[in-house]
């Protein structure tokens, strides 16, 4: 079973919030219909083959809401500020998840596949306000 990324995604309200920044972004970056998303990162993964395969779960207002199937990892150079940083591929669909809290941390984690929180099925808590599913998650109850 492959390895998975967790990491914060800062400013986002919401899951439609988190579409329209992706999107925006892509628009930005002149990137094509079919291209991937991908995200910017300091330091490349150590362990990137574990993770081919696996997704990257974003945790959105304190709370692992969704995930994007990883598909590649490139190293490049900014030459303006000579620093290197590492471009982790995304597929675009953002896939739910059954809400799980998650305290803040910096930068991205490995995330074990036992941890990492089941995808919705229409119909769980998907039409539950976030903050209600995470309080009955919280209590046990879902």
């Amino acid at each position: 079973m492959a390895l998975h990324l967790i990491k914060l995604a800062v400013g986002v309200d919401d899951l439609a919030h988190m579409k329209k920044v992706q999107a925006a972004r892509r628009r930005e970056r002149g990137q094509s219909a079919r291209s991937p998303h991908w995200i910017y990162t300091r330091n490349s993964p150590r362990r990137a083959e574990d993770l081919l395969g696996g997704s990257l779960y974003w945790v959105v207002r304190g709370v692992i809401r969704c995930r994007q199937e990883l598909i590649g990892f490139e190293d490049d150079f900014d030459e303006e500020s000579g620093k290197k940083f590492c471009r982790i591929k995304l597929k675009r669909p953002l896939i739910e998840t059954a809400p799980r809290a998650c305290k803040p941390f910096q930068g991205w984690r490995y995330l074990e596949p036992e941890r990492a929180p089941p995808d919705l099925s229409s119909g769980d808590t998907a039409d539950m306000p976030a903050e209600m599913a995470a309080e009955l998650k919280r209590l046990g109850l879902l």
